[in-house]
Formats: C-alpha cells, sequence, structure tokens
C-alpha cells in the first residue's frame, strides 16, 4: 500500500507511454510467475530487462527501486499484475497481452481506478480525495468540448473530489475570459496565473514555512512554486497519454488540446452515465485486486450487441453486416473496418507525398518541430521524418509508428525497433530521429541506435545503412558513430555506417529532392552512405569525417 501526500489529482506516471509496459509486464511473468516480489527478485527482474532489445533505460544506481518505479506503478495500480503473495497476472494483463482491441483493455482498467483504494490512501497531509481520476478527466474533456493542455494542469490536477467538478469547470471558464483580456505575454499571464492557484492549495503549507522539497535544499518560496508547477505538468501529461491509449480522445498536437473523437462521444457519454463516480469500499487488499483484474467490467457502450450494430450502420453504412453474428464477432468486425479505413487514409497520404503535394507542408512542419511548437514534438519528428523520407525517394518506407483510426500519429515506435526502415531492394536504411540533445543525447540513442542496425542486418542479410537525424548532433554522438565505421563489432553485425545530421541539413536535401523534378533512384541513397565509409577510413578523426560528410548532405543529388 502507498501512502498518498499529494495535495493535487494523483494517477500513475510510469511508463510514461502506456502501451511500453506490455512487454515489460511479459518479461515480468515469464521469468517471475510463482516468486516473492522482493528486493532479490527486483534486482533479477532488472538484470533481465537490461538485455532486452525494448528498454532503453539503466536501473543501475537502485535497481530494486526501478523494478518497483516500472511494476508497481501502472501495472499493479491498473490491476495487470498480482504482487502479493507472489507475481502472477491477473485476467486484465492476460488479456492486455493477448487481445487485439488493447484500447479497450485500457479503458476498462482505467475507468477501475480510483483513490482512495487499498493500493493508494491519502495520508493526513493530502488532500480530500474522492475520485476515480480517468473517469472525471474524461468528464471533464467532454464537457469542456475541448481542454487545453495548461488547463488540465493548472485545474484539472486540483479535481481531487468530484464532487468539486463544476467549481473546477467555473475556475476554466474563468480562466479563458482572463486569457482572452490579457493583452500581453501568455507565457507570463499563465504563469502568474499558476503560481496564485498554487498559493492558494498550498495555503497552510507555506504559511507554515515548509517550504523545502525532496529534490532540492533550496527552501525559497519561488523554487517550492516551481517544483509543484512541474509535478503537476507531470500528472498532466502523463494524463493526456493515458487517455489518448483508451482510443477516446484526440490530441490536437497544435493547439496542445484534448477533445473527444466524435465517433466515440456515445461510449463516453454512455460511460459518464452508467459508472458510479464514487470510489468502492473494499475488505482487503486481495478483494481490490479481484475487482481490478475482472474482464467484464465496468460494461462499456459496445458490450451491448444492439449498440455495437447501430454503431456498424452508423460509421460504415456500405458494409454487409450479419446481426446473426456474436458480440466478439462484431467487435472483430468493427476492428478491421477501422484499420482498414486507417490503412486507406495512409495510403492516400503516402500518394500525395510521393506526388510531391505536400512539400510545403512537412517543411512548415519541420520548422515548427525546431520551434516546439507541439504538444508531443518527438512523435510529430518522427511521423513527418516518415512523410520526408517517403517522399525523397522511391523506396519503400515504412514508419514504426502506432497509428489512430484516421492515420494520425498516436505513439513513437516500440523500443525494439528502429523509428523508420526504407527497403531499397537491394539494401536497407534505417532512419532514427530524437530530440535530445547534449549528452543526453549519446546515452539515450546511442547504442540503441546502432543495437537496431546491427539487429537488421543480422536478419536481412542485405547491406543495411543508418540515418540519424536531430535538432543539434552532439560531439559524443558524432566520436560514436564515428567508431563505429571503424570497428568490427559482432554484437552490431560487424561495422555500422551510422551518419548523423542536423534536422536543418535534413531539410536541405528534401529540398533538394524537391527541386531535381525527379525521383532519385535507389543509388544516390546508398552512394551517400558509401562515401561515409570511404570518408570514415581516410580519416584520422571524427570532426573530419562528420565536416565531409555535411558537405556531400549539401550537395546528395551531385
Amino acid at each position: 500500500m502507498a501512502r498518498i501526500n499529494s495535495r493535487t489529482l494523483f494517477l500513475t506516471t510510469s511508463p510514461r507511454t502506456p502501451s511500453k509496459m506490455i512487454p515489460e509486464i511479459m518479461l515480468l511473468v515469464e521469468h517471475f510467475a510463482g516468486k516473492k516480489w522482493d528486493k532479490e527478485s527486483q534486482c533479477a527482474f532488472m538484470e533481465v530487462l537490461k538485455n532486452e532489445n525494448f528498454f532503453n533505460g539503466k536501473g543501475e544506481n537502485d535497481p530494486a527501486f526501478s523494478a518497483r518505479d516500472r511494476i508497481n506503478r501502472a501495472p499493479k495500480s491498473l490491476g495487470f499484475v498480482k504482487l502479493s503473495p507472489t507475481i502472477k497476472l491477473t485476467p486484465a494483463g492476460e488479456q492486455l497481452i493477448s487481445s487485439k482491441r488493447k484500447d479497450e483493455v485500457f479503458l476498462r482498467q482505467m475507468l477501475k481506478f480510483q483513490v482512495p483504494s487499498p493500493y493508494h490512501k491519502p495520508s493526513s497531509k493530502a488532500a480530500k480525495f474522492c475520485i476515480k481520476p480517468y473517469l472525471e478527466m474524461l468528464r471533464l474533456v467532454r464537457t469542456m468540448g475541448t481542454l487545453k493542455f495548461d488547463e488540465l494542469q493548472m485545474f484539472g490536477m486540483q479535481l481531487t473530489d468530484w464532487h468539486d467538478f463544476e467549481r473546477i469547470v467555473q475556475k476554466i471558464e474563468t480562466f479563458r475570459i482572463e486569457k482572452a483580456k490579457n493583452k500581453g505575454s501568455y507565457r507570463v499571464f499563465k504563469a502568474e496565473y499558476l503560481n496564485t492557484e498554487l498559493k492558494q492549495i498550498y495555503k497552510e503549507r507555506i504559511g507554515q514555512g515548509e517550504t523545502q522539497t525532496r529534490e532540492s535544499a533550496d527552501t525559497s518560496l519561488d523554487n517550492f512554486l516551481r517544483t509543484q508547477s512541474s509535478n503537476m505538468r507531470d500528472y498532466a501529461d502523463s494524463c493526456f497519454r493515458y487517455l489518448r491509449a483508451t482510443g477516446l480522445i484526440n490530441v490536437s498536437q497544435v493547439g496542445k488540446s484534448l477533445s473527444i473523437v466524435p465517433e466515440r462521444i456515445e461510449d463516453v457519454d454512455f460511460l459518464l452515465e452508467k459508472i458510479d463516480r464514487n470510489p468502492l469500499t473494499f475488505k482487503s487488499e486481495a478483494a481490490y485486486c479481484t475487482y481490478l483484474g475482472d474482464t467484464g467490467n465496468p460494461k462499456l457502450f459496445t458490450d451491448n450487441k444492439a449498440n455495437l450494430l447501430e454503431k456498424l450502420h452508423t460509421e460504415f453504412s456500405g458494409q454487409t453486416i450479419s446481426e446473426e453474428s456474436s458480440i466478439e464477432e462484431l467487435k472483430d468486425l468493427l476492428g478491421n473496418l477501422r484499420d482498414e479505413r486507417r490503412d486507406n487514409n495512409i495510403k492516400n497520404e503516402v500518394k500525395s507525398i510521393k506526388e510531391y503535394k505536400l512539400y510545403d507542408d512537412i517543411q512548415s512542419v519541420f520548422g515548427d518541430i525546431a520551434a516546439k511548437k507541439f504538444y508531443d514534438n518527438p512523435i510529430m519528428l518522427e511521423w513527418n521524418t516518415w512523410r520526408a523520407m517517403t517522399m525523397l525517394d522511391g523506396g519503400n518506407i515504412k514508419a514504426n509508428l502506432n497509428f489512430d483510426d484516421f492515420g494520425k500519429p498516436l505513439s513513437t515506435a516500440a523500443g525494439n525497433m528502429p523509428d523508420i526502415v526504407c527497403d531499397y531492394a537491394d539494401f536497407l536504411v534505417t532512419v532514427e530521429v530524437t530530440m535530445a540533445s547534449g549528452q543526453k543525447q549519446f546515452e539515450m540513442e546511442g547504442e540503441p541506435v546502432s543495437r537496431h542496425l546491427g539487429k537488421l542486418k543480422v536478419a536481412s542479410g542485405k547491406p543495411c545503412y543508418c540515418l540519424f537525424i536531430a535538432p543539434t548532433i552532439n560531439e559524443a554522438s558524432i566520436s560514436f558513430f564515428y567508431m563505429l565505421h571503424k570497428t568490427n563489432l559482432a554484437m552490431y553485425g560487424g561495422k555500422s555506417t551510422v551518419v548523423p545530421l542536423p534536422l536543418t541539413l535534413f531539410q536541405k536535401m528534401v529540398e533538394d529532392s524537391y527541386k531535381a523534378g525527379y525521383i532519385p533512384n535507389p543509388e544516390k541513397i546508398k552512394a551517400f552512405f558509401e562515401t561515409s565509409n570511404t570518408l570514415a577510413q581516410k580519416t584520422e578523426d571524427e570532426r573530419t569525417w562528420y565536416k565531409g560528410m555535411l558537405e556531400k548532405a549539401m550537395n546528395w543529388l551531385g
């Protein structure tokens, strides 16, 4: 059981992207089912996890803590695993792993999450909690029509008791009016508004001089407010991502806002009407675990056959639908039709891309990414780079993104594969992108990039190269990728050709392709990477090699 001391809304924040927990749950059960979840098994779990392709972390300082952070939060809190008396998958966990409709599984579990609960009990210092957080956040989005991230951070995170819902709605309405009146900088206005809210939330603590935080010895009020603002932002960000995983929510990248997917409004209204807003009472932790693990509750709109048929006829009016089919068969049909619609949307976009109809849009999006104008810049960089590579040349370009039902990016590639794979028949190119900079870029991306490339070389048996793109390239990354050109490492499939390029120069390559008036043939692509191999063997240091590759990129079609 965890004690909650928070004065603002509590919900799960780890992992940051819900889908990332699936392979880790599978690994946990595969190696440790039936064992006690103690320091020994926690450390052993991290040792196993470190060797997996999908793991990008380290967990070196305190592996037991890292294991608990990964498993005790979302996997346990949402009822996918049972950790007492021994490690075991719940029925919900089994369904998460096996079901084709993972959004439905996430939705059911998130709707059951509540505070207080036998897993999470507020302390005497905490706010009054009486809430099912995800249910009320869905209600807030539905009520407001569109809910911006800043509104969720400042006001949604204050909703610890559902009885205060109308008060929070009024706060948002007042904020919108005051924002419309503001003639100065929005950033300054928002910071001042948030500080006023925080001072009210923590009025008692501030009055007693209790402004020291765990993160710092600085006891100043400014530092305290910055820390609480950051915490609220982290929880709001997690709420954004977890709500998106239900399939009910659209995220506007430009507007940085949430709204209900129009085709799912009936589903949301059904849930808001039928599900009791009060947290349930349980006699024991085991009883709560059993409740969470139940795969049949709560009932969804599409668990009713008549509702499901109505939805199929509405969304896909030209489709022949057998009313004799079972609910599961109808759900599968609905999922398949939505997949087909998504694939068609992607095909249509690819056609427009290859005809250079989206050139201006692609370049504009890159500019907005560099200026960090989107809610989720990493996913936009991955998606837009896929579009650019599709336009750049004639290969078969596959993004390992997760797309929503309408062909828009939902989440980034899983950690065990490259962001983008370009197949040119005789050779392949992986493309890896990151918004990270500085030393963090090398620590996060260096080893996974080379591992993904090596894995592809072994699997394909063909020459493979990698293009690494970031707004800025760190010197440690340059040195590492240069070294890979010259070092024969079995774990990376021999020598590795990884060319790092700043985003602006990649944009120049795209521009050159557009101006050329023809689709560059694969040999131009291959020649670019072979130039890198030649330069790496001729040069004595990474700076000379990198300078040469920048020059080549400036005139890659010459």
